[in-house]
């Protein structure tokens, strides 16, 4: 019997292990799990927790998703809310959108422009309400808004200012209204990520701050000039309508203008470590 006992014990041991070594898994995930994978995971995944996310306007949750091999955070979004005009502290805006359907777009259409870090995002119904599910994104060292509070400065000034010409490249092309301070995370390696794009993709054609726009890498800038509507229609699918692609690509057109009238002082060559 003793043996018996002390066998259980063993087991006992041994599983608590292998649970410690699954909870491990989301602090890695976000490096080994390829974005293919990831799309897979966040449709299929079983859902074993949901609570508040804590923070934002929209409702957001977040849930824990596990398939038995992996488990993984996503945020959840199920916000879809259209108004002729909406007032703010920002001001007024016309044709007002606030849609979960964004942020799929936005992952979409960076995962063809390659502008930056857009974790990934798909559509998935939770009681009961289509949405977004958006891969929670790991080992947070702070937000933006932390970041400038305390005065901290990335370890790496050259990779950071790239990384900041591309979120405000991105934020310009999209039209997102709502990039506020706490949706730039920035996680351990100092990598930031863009979260949150559910009041994007605005209908004017105009840029909104074409000054914030001072240097773009060539690569996305030949990227930026190939995509067309059709590229575009099949990259986002119908989470953007028509006269949204259509802005967009207006959008684009003066983004692409402004960086040949910079000429060659406005475009840079990415470093070959960088690629």
């Amino acid at each position: 019997m003793a043996a018996w006992r002390r066998a259980v014990h063993c087991r006992s041991v041994a599983l608590v292990a292998v649970a410690a070594l699954y909870a491990a898994l989301p602090a890695i995930a976000q490096q080994s799990v390829a974005p293919e994978q990831q799309e897979a995971f966040l449709k299929t995944a079983k859902v074993v927790n949901t609570r508040e996310a804590g923070k934002g306007v929209t409702g957001t949750l977040r849930v824990t998703l596990s398939d038995g091999v992996l488990t993984h955070d996503a945020s959840v979004q199920a916000v879809d809310v259209a108004m002729n005009e909406f007032r703010s502290n920002r001001g007024t805006e016309l044709n007002f959108k606030d849609s979960w359907r964004y942020n799929v777009a936005a992952y979409r259409l960076n995962q063809v422009l390659q502008l930056g870090r857009v974790p990934v995002s798909v559509e998935r119904s939770h009681r009961g309400k289509v949405g977004s599910f958006t891969w929670w994104v790991d080992d947070v060292l702070m937000d933006e808004g932390e970041r400038l509070k305390t005065k901290t400065s990335a370890p790496d000034s050259s990779a950071w200012n790239e990384q900041m010409w591309h979120v405000r490249l991105f934020d310009q092309l999209i039209q997102n209204v709502d990039r506020n301070l706490g949706n730039l995370l920035i996680d351990k390696s100092w990598a930031v990520w863009m979260i949150d794009h559910s009041r994007a993709f605005r209908l004017s054609n105009k840029l909104a701050s074409p000054k914030n726009l001072t240097r773009i890498e060539r690569g996305a800038l030949e990227r930026l000039r190939a995509l067309d509507d059709a590229a575009l229609k099949t990259a986002v699918g119908d989470y953007l309508t028509s006269f949204e692609r259509r802005a967009l690509l207006q959008r684009r057109d003066e983004i692409v203008a402004l960086c040949d009238a910079g000429g060659p002082s406005m475009i840079y060559e990415r470093p070959p470590q960088m690629h």
